[in-house]
């Protein structure tokens, strides 16, 4: 056989050479075309678990104040905190109020540094009030109003804990649309509310804790003096389908629209309706969360959650942003407090360009302050 030349063997080892090139050139970039491919994790891998930190993306948190804080008459009755926040959010203001049993209204300053005990009348001081609602009246005169669940009635206090009325349990005697609301209270049903929103003249009062799970309505007829009396409008009731509740839990308005927010707790889901109680929409919660509250912040919404899809992990704390979850706070497994196994209420609050969420657990009650990271 007749042997390849010099000039053959050079332009073969040449041609070689340029095809270990071309093949290599090929592996870096086969390789930075898989690595910009979508990835099963979250786009931004930059924060991964930190101790003492939990969230994801922008909004990520750190606990800032305990229950600590709290004054001292407040820290003895903590343990039976069953009830939520309320945000004075008017330009200037910032103070968050809520309640507990035993001790009363409390008040947190607008830049969170100091919480102080609201003298309380007696009458809501020693029982459960189970949420707090500040509203206003056509004239930007602030007020509070209280469901007190176990003592069936909604209370409407000064911002300084003055009580201005209370609105008793409905009876037989009070006109409601659905006649199985008559036959209820004519037949000695409980009225357990739960939370109480305010709009156009009108209390719209959740009842998850009775058999009733209606939302009812008061109105109010004046407010110097300060005259609430029930109105004929009243929707859901229990059932399974949407516009009906397991638990009607907590009743929020979104600021800028007249929509009811309903958290239906049982069902993970938070209900949409109308003001005249024409059921819209389903905000689905992930699946066993138990949502107890929604609260709103310009884009955002804050959902305090009873329960989580893992009970082991204490529950969950979710951020959305236009309706899409965006972050999961784990104050339990994440940050340490031992109490949060069950979430009760959560607030967001935002103080310069950093966002807080004040937060309650319940069974046992607990309270924190959280703070967001930024680096």
């Amino acid at each position: 056989m007749k042997q390849p030349t010099k000039v053959a063997v050079r332009a073969l080892a040449i041609l070689m050479a340029f095809m270990a090139s071309v093949m290599t050139s090929y592996g870096h970039d086969a390789r930075r075309y898989s690595a910009q491919q979508p990835a099963t994790a979250p786009s931004d891998t930059r924060h991964g678990p930190v101790p003492g930190i939990s969230g994801q993306g922008k909004m990520r948190f750190r606990v800032l104040y305990t229950s600590e804080r709290l004054p001292e008459e407040a820290r003895k009755v903590l343990v039976k905190a069953h009830g939520g926040f309320a945000v004075d959010r008017r330009p200037g203001k910032g103070e968050t109020y809520f309640a507990l049993p035993g001790a009363g209204i409390l008040q947190i300053s607008a830049d969170l540094h100091s919480i102080r005990v609201l003298e309380t009348p007696a009458p809501m001081k020693s029982v459960n009030l189970h949420d707090t609602t500040i509203w206003y009246d056509k004239n930007n005169n602030p007020y509070l109003v209280f469901p007190a669940n176990d003592a069936g009635k909604v209370f409407t206090t000064t911002l300084d804990g003055k009580l201005l009325n209370t609105l008793d349990a409905p009876t037989a005697d009070d006109d409601f649309e659905q006649p199985q609301i008559h036959d209820y209270f004519l037949g000695g049903g409980n009225f357990a509310p739960t939370d109480v929103e305010y709009l156009d003249g009108l209390y719209y009062i959740t009842t998850g804790y009775s058999n009733l799970d209606y939302v009812l309505t008061a109105r109010i007829l004046g407010t110097h003096p300060f005259e609430a009396i029930w109105n004929d409008l009243a929707f859901g009731g229990k059932g399974e389908a949407p516009g009906k509740f397991g638990t009607a839990h907590g009743v929020t308005i979104r600021p800028g629209t007249k929509r009811l927010d309903i958290s239906d707790r049982p069902h993970s889901r938070i209900e949409r309706f109308t003001r005249y109680g024409h059921y819209l929409s389903s905000l689905e919660m992930p699946t066993g969360s138990l949502p107890c509250d929604i609260d709103y912040l310009g884009h955002y919404a804050i959902v305090a959650s009873l329960d989580g899809p893992d009970p082991s992990k204490g529950a969950p704390i979710y951020i959305l942003e236009d309706d899409k979850l965006i972050s999961t706070i784990m104050p339990k497994e994440d940050l340490g407090l031992q109490n949060f196994k069950h979430n009760h209420n959560a607030v967001l609050r935002q103080i310069g360009n950093k966002f807080y969420i004040i937060v309650q657990a319940w069974n046992p009650g607990d309270f924190a302050v959280l703070e967001q990271v930024t680096e």
